[in-house]
């Protein structure tokens, strides 16, 4: 069969046999793509089904295979931590000043004429004012 007919017989565009005949599966759309190829094409050329898609998958076991990535140096973490202390530490002393400012005693910061004003109160002793 040429590669037209088995092209019209599968379904599969002409450039994607082409590359499936020259063992360039990378070349692909994608695994799952592979597989439905491989399948069809394997029936369209009388092949078994199941002993095609065993040989593509103990070829590619070894490409398949992606290192794991590599841990990252505990300093990172440590750098993480003191990042959360130190916000941790500049909110405790913003909730602080917030709270003292909520929490500080009124009349203490007038000015000593004014705290003694006695709201024209005649009983009360006059202060002269200076």
């Amino acid at each position: 069969m040429s590669v037209e007919e088995v092209s019209r017989a599968t379904r599969i565009p002409v450039p994607s046999i082409e590359r499936i005949e020259a063992d360039h599966f990378d070349d692909l759309p994608g695994e799952v793509f592979v597989r439905g190829f491989l399948r069809a094409y394997a029936r369209a050329v009388s092949l078994p089904v199941e002993e095609v898609l065993a040989r593509y998958t103990a070829s590619r076991r070894v490409a398949v295979v992606t290192p794991l990535p590599i841990a990252s140096p505990a300093g990172g973490s440590q750098g993480k931590r003191f990042g959360v202390a130190m916000a941790f530490v500049l909110l405790l002393i913003l909730f602080t000043l917030a709270l003292s400012i909520v929490m500080r005693p009124r009349g203490h910061d007038m000015p000593p004429e004014l705290s003694s004003y006695d709201g024209g109160r005649r009983d009360a002793p006059q202060t002269p004012l200076v």
